[in-house]
């Protein structure tokens, strides 16, 4: 078994404790309601989201697997780069997975809030109507889904992490726990982001949850993809990493 990494172990007791404090503060609501990311335009939205998020999760399936794969990825990452580099990628990746997937809703958000002003609504109204718990039910279930949406795991840090990874091993044989065969990283990374795009654009859902934000995951692979890229091409050679 390959030792835990300092940052990495760090990472997860912070993970486990904010889970715990989930369950047990404020009847599983209150941390959802301070530290989750929702949309900007719904009146929950707080900066301190776009961070607090990365260490939220939606139950102890959530966790187990990211928790599992950051030891799996962070730990051999950490080691080669150093916790500073290797927290650099991992909290970027976060901020790219924020920017991808809120990209994404205000690209199909504000054509349908043009069409609800376009008959009749202003933004305010159309503000109201969401705070009141109601429906646009002639624009789309889409329209109302997004406003209300929030965000809550470490999956595009990892992402990121996992695409750090691909970059430094590509030669390593992967496994996913649904199709128990050795593949290259090189060629199993690229595809799991690939289904992670078609699942965000098309909604039909692979390996994971239906409510997933695949976006984040492709926001945080090509973060961590893209800095790797730079430092490797431009700032040092592996030999320096240590």
């Amino acid at each position: 078994m390959m030792r835990i990494s300092d940052t990495v172990k760090h990472l997860i007791i912070i993970n486990v404790l904010v889970f715990i404090g989930t369950l047990t503060i404020g009847g599983g609501q209150l941390f959802y309601e301070w530290f989750a990311l929702y949309f900007p335009k719904n009146e929950a939205f707080k900066p301190w989201q776009i961070v607090t998020h990365m260490f939220m999760h939606g139950g102890f399936t959530h966790l187990l697997f990211n928790m599992f794969a950051l030891w799996m990825f962070g730990s051999p990452v950490e080691n080669v780069l150093g916790s500073k580099r290797f927290l650099f990628i991992y909290f970027s990746a976060g901020l790219g997975a924020v920017a991808l997937q809120l990209g994404y809703y205000y690209f199909k958000y504000i054509p349908m809030e043009q069409e609800a002003m376009a008959l009749g609504f202003t933004q305010d109204q159309i503000v109201e109507v969401f705070k009141e718990g109601k429906a646009f039910r002639a624009i789309g279930q889409e329209f109302n889904q997004i406003y209300y949406a929030s965000m809550v795991g470490a999956s595009g840090c990892i992402m990121g992490i996992l695409a750090a990874f691909g970059m430094m091993n590509p030669n390593a044989e992967l496994m996913m726990i649904f199709l128990p065969i050795p593949i290259k990283a090189k060629y199993f990374i690229p595809g799991i982001i690939i289904l992670d795009l078609v699942s965000g654009i098309t909604g039909q859902s692979f390996f994971s949850p239906s409510n997933t934000a695949y976006m984040a995951h492709v926001g945080g692979a090509i973060t961590g993809f893209i800095i790797m890229w730079y430092w490797k091409k431009n700032q040092f050679n592996q030999n320096r990493w240590y």
